[in-house]
């Protein structure tokens, strides 16, 4: 088998063809982990093609100090598994491995006219996601499954944009490289509809990153116009390219949404008005106190207690989402997100001094790599310009949207930042412009590398069986749940059923992978709805065996416990979550459940009747106060936590006035007047078709009073 060295840059090529372009039809796999099985099979597929011409006579190949910094990255995940969190830190290891391998294989594989294959690989990867994305702007094309729309194959519309942004300077480069003038409309009129897709999708960060790039791409072509491969371009040529990006643009962008999702939530909006509304948005004030601003600047805040807390060796790699829980707000009682919206703060939490060096060192080459770029004057210099100007111009968009976002955890940007890279140490290669030793393999060595591969291939696949496995069993057991939550009967026998099989996935999904958070405490809040506290609690225990720090998980871990008799375990959560939030008053209500349950009769009550006083609402505290009132003779404590009930829950409110009939109609109250008045304001609040029934759990000395309406 004789495979040409440069097929490994075809095969990174189709890599970044397909990524964009590939999504799942179905929740039962998310998107980005089919995106990034697409990044590992193919990079190692590269790899065979690299090392295989030379497993008979060896051969020499360049390193470039660059390739330390994700190596070192790569290091530190490995023995972090030591002391952090082993899975997580795993995971990390397997990214940056993928990371560091996409850099050395480009670093030693793209030529200078071997880059256009490359670029044209990112153009039509844009393209084709593109293409999903304004389908589903205009037509509700409903074929992947996503989340916030239109996200194209990316679940979310925020990760199609950060990568349409970074691909717009290689879309540029490529019309700098065609000689044929038709061509250039062509690809110009593909460029316009990268851009109107990115406007689609109103990602704050991706438009902020275009109107950089509208200034700086016309400037770099402006700068580097004798090195464009076109010759013979006269005004027309270039009022006609303006005019088609134009035309594109415009046209395309005033077309109106058909998005059910869209059209209920802003309307008949076209792309140019939702880019335009959402960047102007970043000015109002709401955006900063409840908006998704205010979030993200909630996660800064406490990651930047994480970094302070931990500025040496920071919490471990990967570990970010499992120690925030320790540094959010007090009132904060589940996580926030997973991610900390900023890959540079979540990268100093989790990697401490490593971390710091990356990202300085990464940021003082690109500085240097734009210097050098400026001011090399020398014909090679002038040659490489354009392609390095268009390649900083990609990595500089992509910091912008790293700023607020974590596009190098996604693996079609993660992918393009280690190509961009590659890019740009090639080109120093080929300008002698820093230190980049030859290093000799002997057939031998290449030789285990291919095995090295091989097994890495094989290890690949077990995993993505494992991954499609668990995530299928995991998405169908929550969707069963969900939907038995939703149907209004989950008590009925006919779900007997269902709710066994919908178990059997979720201990299948949990035995594959213990750590996967994300699905299962949906299962378990649906189980509630028919009151299966045993398994819900078995679900939530699972979750904190792996993320110990989650109050919110901890709390309904105790209430489970509570439910069980089990009151030392309750107790354990209950003291684990008051560790982190001593002052979150949930928590206490949690403490006058285990307290009403266990026979600290009196603290319990003494608690609840203090917190009512002081204003504090939670559907567990009243329901507990309700609980003590009515169990223990005190019946102003259970009418004061009903009526504060049914105003903070009004849909609630039949089961409140009816309660409230009961107890004024009871022997210790005795109010006939406050009586008939709660079940006629329960009657008043049901719906026609349930009427029948609430009348009939009325007192019947009072059922012949009630007022129908």
């Amino acid at each position: 088998m004789n495979v040409k060295p440069n097929m490994t840059v075809i095969l990174l090529a189709l890599m970044m063809v397909l990524v964009p372009a590939v999504g799942v039809p179905h929740e039962e796999l998310l998107q980005d982990t089919l995106k990034s099985m697409v990044v590992s099979f193919f990079a190692l597929a590269a790899a065979i093609a690299f090392f295989w011409p030379y497993r008979l006579n060896g051969f020499r190949f360049r390193l470039h100090w660059i390739q330390l910094l994700p190596t070192g990255l790569l290091i530190y995940a490995l023995g972090s598994m030591a002391w952090s969190h082993t899975y997580l830190a795993a995971v990390e290891s397997v990214r940056w491995f993928v990371f560091s391998l996409i850099l050395f294989l480009g670093l030693n594989s793209l030529t200078l006219k071997r880059i256009n294959w490359l670029a044209w690989g990112i153009h039509i990867g844009a393209v084709l996601a593109s293409l999903w994305a304004t389908w589903q702007f205009w037509f509700d094309w409903p074929y992947f499954a996503q989340g916030p729309a239109p996200a194209s194959s990316f679940l979310n519309r925020n990760f199609l944009a950060e990568f349409l942004v970074c691909t717009l300077p290689y879309s540029v480069l490529l019309l700098t490289r065609l000689q044929d003038k038709t061509s250039v409309m062509l690809l110009t009129f593909s460029l316009g509809w990268n851009i109107v897709a990115l406007m689609m999708t109103g990602t704050r960060s991706a438009l902020i990153g275009l109107v950089i790039l509208l200034i700086l791409l016309p400037a770099i072509t402006l700068l580097y116009r004798r090195q464009c491969v076109s010759s013979g371009w006269k005004t027309p040529h270039f009022a006609g390219f303006i005019a088609v990006l134009a035309i594109t643009v415009l046209g395309l962008g005033s077309l109106p949404t058909a998005h059910h999702q869209l059209v209920k939530e802003f309307g008949s909006v076209n792309a140019i008005e939702r880019a335009f509304s959402r960047t102007m948005s970043i000015a109002q004030t709401q955006e900063y106190s409840s908006g998704s601003i205010a979030v993200r600047l909630q996660l800064w805040r406490a990651t930047a207690q994480m970094i302070a807390a931990h500025p040496i060796a920071g919490v471990g790699a990967g570990a970010w989402e499992v120690q925030i829980p320790l540094y959010q707000d007090h009132d904060t009682q589940k996580e926030t997100d997973f991610y900390a919206h900023s890959e540079f703060l979540q990268l100093l939490a989790e990697y401490g001094l490593m971390g710091w060096f990356f990202i300085a060192l990464l940021l003082l080459y690109l500085c240097r790599s734009a210097l050098k770029t400026w001011t090399d004057q020398s014909t090679q210099g002038q040659r490489e310009a354009p392609l390095r100007a268009f390649t900083l111009a990609s990595l500089l968009v992509l910091m912008v949207v790293s700023g607020s976002e974590f596009p190098w955890r996604m693996a079609s940007t993660g992918a393009m930042f280690a190509l961009s890279l590659a890019v740009l140490a090639a080109s120093d290669a080929r300008l002698g412009t820093s230190y980049q030793p030859w290093i000799h393999c002997k057939s031998t060595h290449v030789i285990t590398a291919l095995c090295l591969t091989a097994v890495c291939i094989g290890q690949a696949i077990y995993i993505a069986q494992q991954a499609i496995e668990c995530e299928s069993k995991l998405v169908r057991a929550s969707k069963l749940a969900l939907s038995i939550a939703a149907s209004g009967t989950s008590q009925d026998p006919r779900w007997n059923a269902p709710k066994t099989q919908m178990l059997e996935l979720l201990q299948q999904g949990i035995a594959i992978n213990p750590h996967y958070r994300k699905l299962t405490p949906l299962a378990a809040d649906a189980m509630l709805t028919w009151g299966d506290w045993k398994n819900a609690t078995w679900v939530w225990e699972s979750v904190l065996a792996s993320r110990p720090y989650i109050v919110g998980m901890l709390a309904n871990a105790a209430r489970g416990h509570i439910q069980a008799k089990e009151f030392d375990l309750a107790q354990d959560r209950l003291n684990r979550a008051l560790q982190i939030q001593p002052e979150a008053a949930s928590l206490a209500s949690v403490q006058i459940m285990l307290w009403s349950r266990s026979g600290h009769i009196a603290q319990a009550m003494q608690q609840a009747q203090s917190l009512l006083d002081s204003g504090f609402l939670d559907y567990d505290l009243l329901q507990s106060a309700y609980y003590l009132g009515t169990r223990h003779q005190n019946p102003a404590l259970a009418i004061q936590a009903l009526k504060l009930g049914i105003q903070t829950w009004p849909h609630r409110a039949v089961d409140g006035w009816l309660k409230l009939g009961h107890i004024y109609a009871s022997a210790q109250v005795q109010d006939e007047t406050q009586a008939l008045q709660a079940y006629q304001e329960a009657i008043n609040a049901c719906s026609p078709e349930f009427r029948s029934s609430v009348l009939a759990m009325i007192t019947p000395n009072y059922r012949a009073r009630i007022s129908l309406p």
